[in-house]
């Protein structure tokens, strides 16, 4: 099972995306505040941590956001030996009258 823990619902996945994982659980990614101190994101981890570990058969957790909380939860899931993985996309960017889209397709899964 993965855990989804980022601001993309696997809903919205591609079926490139959701074939490696026989179940994915979509952990909504907090909205971390920006004015908070280290103390802050070390509570913040704490409640996700919480989270995560009352779920069972955990093969990995898909962490994608905010680099402070990203930083400490990695660590913190890596003392407990639960894999975590990031989004590897390929970004296509074309312009168009002046206006930079960009698209992203899923490649991969990468270990932290």
């Amino acid at each position: 099972m993965l855990i989804n823990l980022s601001n993309h619902p696997s809903a919205a996945w591609t079926l490139e995306q959701k074939a490696e994982y026989k179940e994915i659980i979509d952990l909504p990614f907090p909205q971390v505040d920006p004015e908070g101190d280290e103390g802050y994101i070390d509570s913040l981890v704490n409640e996700y941590l919480q989270k995560i570990e009352q779920i069972s058969n955990i093969e990995a957790v898909h962490i994608m956001g905010e680099f402070n909380f990203c930083y400490k939860m990695i660590n913190e899931l890596k003392k407990k030996n639960i894999k975590c993985v990031a989004s590897c996309t390929k970004r296509d960017t074309v312009e168009e009258n002046g206006v930079k889209i960009s698209k992203f397709k899923f490649v991969r899964f990468r270990e932290y």
